[in-house]
Parts: structure tokens; sequence; C-alpha cells
């Protein structure tokens, strides 16, 4: 590990200033989920356990640098107060003389970091008066990482710095599944458009022993190859950008996977009459909107030979069934081989996350993460400014 934990640290005596994602849904004034809050906890009750004040810094919504009032990151106060079972003190204005002379036990919430202007523009000033608030600097805000802002990368220039509990975990399990795998690996990658994962899939050919093709993108990857789609989702204008990707993985030694046969319906509904046909055999008023068991079948296969696998976006339209099959019983498949001992499962992106829930094989994956944006930059290989700035 190049990066400090809690572990590493005087924390003792110390006013920890700790960045955190609690951007958490809420309706009519209430937190709907508090998944997010409850992830932190871990972290806060470390840092009080040794000696340490706790003020935490988040964002809430995107204000843009003005203040929001109904951005205000006082609603989830009451939420995050019953999550560590104590009192949170919130503070609209912030100061480090009102932040010392608070009981060295306390934990303060510190109004939206971007509120202020300088937050997203990683603002020299803003960074200077963030760091004079504390003594150390926490991150476990990894969903956040990927954003050079102040409260994640220019404090942690100014001070001494750590990654929190949940931040270690993620940079934890990411490095066991891209940076120093058990290998075979193997790569899920699905959703709907080639272009938007173009940095992944060339990142990962050159990294992963399998890559697994799904969703929307696989059509396009179909039509690369000659075969008809109908009226199939994809990018017809990509064509030639997958062909260049099928051929980087065969000079990488990158087995890449496609659908062997397909699920194809005429309307995108819920309870759609369907029919599984050859890949080769999709009628020109059909779409394709899964993959067939045959597919779902050697994806068994290679999760059964696998020894590492990262899962990124569902294998077809999961939102409805009977669309949501190869998805979930490809996640279910690598869910029991995780449980099994043989597999170390790693997840991450909004869809994805869902998708494994509604399967119910997102309590069995060895790591599942909630970061969207940060979790596809590391898949890219990009060094992500809030990581880097925590390196020793």
């Amino acid at each position: 590990m190049s990066w400090k934990t809690l572990d590493d640290v005087a924390l003792a005596g110390k006013t920890v200033l700790t960045r955190v994602d609690i951007n958490v849904p809420v309706e009519d004034g209430k937190v709907t989920d508090a998944t997010r809050i409850e992830r932190i906890v871990p972290t806060v009750q470390d840092i009080l356990t040794a000696g340490g004040r706790v003020v935490l810094l988040a964002h809430f919504g995107r204000p843009k640098g003005k203040v929001v009032p109904e951005m205000s990151l006082r609603v989830v106060q009451p939420a995050l107060e019953a999550a560590l079972g104590r009192n949170v003190e919130f503070m609209e204005r912030p100061d480090p003389a009102t932040i010392a002379a608070m009981p060295q036990d306390a934990v303060v919430l510190v109004e939206n970091t971007r509120f202020a202007e300088g937050e997203e523009k990683n603002d020299p000033a803003m960074a200077d008066f963030l760091a004079s608030l504390g003594d150390v600097y926490c991150n476990d805000a990894f969903s956040a990482a990927h954003r050079a802002h102040a409260s994640t990368e220019g404090i942690a220039r100014r001070l001494p710095s750590c990654a929190g509990r949940l931040m270690q975990a993620e940079l934890q399990a990411l490095e066991a599944a891209l940076s120093t795998p058990k290998r075979p690996v193997v790569a899920v990658v699905g959703g709907a458009k080639v272009s938007s994962k173009l940095e992944l899939l060339g990142n990962l050919v050159q990294k992963v022993d399998h890559l697994v093709i799904g969703g929307g993108m696989a059509n396009t990857f179909l039509i690369a190859q000659g075969f008809e789609i109908g009226t199939s989702l994809a990018e017809r204008d990509m064509a030639e950008t997958a062909r260049g990707i099928l051929e980087k993985a065969k000079t990488a030694g990158c087995t890449i996977h496609l659908p062997r046969d397909i699920v194809v319906a005429r309307e995108f509904k819920e309870g759609a009459a369907h029919e599984v046909l050859p890949v080769d055999a999709c009628p020109a008023d059909a779409m394709i909107l899964d993959a067939g068991p045959e597919t779902v079948e050697a994806l068994r296969d290679v999760f059964a030979q696998a020894r590492t696998l990262i899962w990124n976006g569902p294998l077809g339209a999961f939102e409805i069934s009977p669309f949501d099959a190869a998805t979930n019983a490809a996640a279910r498949a690598a869910a029991d081989a995780t449980s099994a001992g043989t597999l170390i499962t790693v997840a991450g992106g909004g869809d994805t996350v869902a998708a494994l829930n509604r399967a119910g094989a997102a309590a069995d994956f060895t790591y599942i993460s909630t970061a969207g944006g940060a979790f596809l930059e590391w898949m890219e290989g990009k060094t992500l400014p809030g990581v880097a700035a925590l390196s020793t």
C-alpha cells in the first residue's frame, strides 16, 4: 500500500477532518436510504476510540458554488445521529477556534462544501482554510476521489493524511482485483454504449484473461462481426472501433465472450412475448434484449475456472422480466463461486449494484463499491486525484 490508514497516524488529542460521502436520497425532508451514512460509522467510531475529535466534510447535490438552502447538509443530521448513536454538532460557518473549544469526543458536521465556489475549483485558499480547521486529514469518500476538489485533493497536500476504513476497504478490494489479482481474471462489462466505456474496454483487455461483454454494447460487437441484430439498440457507427478492441484483445491474449444465443422480442415491456434464438438468427423486426441460456452456461464455465471477477454493468434489460434472466443467472453463479471460496468478486456502478441486488447475489460478492464514476475511472486505469494525494 502506498497510502496510510487510520492505524498509521497519531489521532489522540487531534481534530481529524474526515471527508465522507453522505450524498443520500432525501424525500420530504427525510433520508430515504441511509446506506452511505451507515458505511462511514466504522471510521468515525475508530477515530473517537483513538481519542480524536471528528469534523465531517461532505457535499450534497450540485449547488455549483452557491448556497442552495434545499441542498443543506442539515437534512442528514438526524440520520447521522441515529447511525452514530450520539449527538452531531452542525456548523454552517466553521472556524478553528470554535472547533478547538469543543469537547475532544465531539462529532461536527460542516455545511455542504460545494456551497463554496472554491471547492470544485480546488482553490488553494479554500484548501488552506479547510486545513486550518484541524490537525489530520482522513479521506473516507472513495466515490469523490476522482475529483480534484479542495476537500478531496487540496487539503490532503496540507495535513498528515490517511484513508478511512471505507476508503481502505475500497482500495484494497480494487488493488486485489486489478493490480495484484489471483488469475485467471474475468471482467464482465455491460451497459448500453461502447462509446461510454471505450477507455475501460481498452484497459481491461490488457489486464484480464477473459472479458465478457453484455447489454446493448454487445450488439455493437455483434455488428462488428457481421451479425444482423434487427431493431436492437446499438451504436452502428462504433463497429470499426469494436473491431479494433477485438484485435487488441487478441494481441493481448484476452478472450472476449459475446452472446452465443439471444433472447428477442418485438416490444420492450414487462412480460413481452419473446423467443430464444441462435446469435445469427435475429429477425429484422425484433430486438435483442438479453443473452440466452447457452451463453449463461458458457459463462458458468468461465467463472468456474476463474479466481478473480470484476463486474460492471448488466448482461441484458435487467429492469424488466423476463429479460433479467441472464444477468440474474450469471450473478448467482458468481455469487455461488464466491461463497464456495473459489472466486474473488468485486462489483461497482449504479446499474450493477441494482442488478446484483435484484438477482439476490450482492450479499455474497466479496466487495461491492457504491462509487460510480470513481470505480469506472479506476477500472480504466486512471490515477484518481483523491487517492494520489494520500500516497506516501
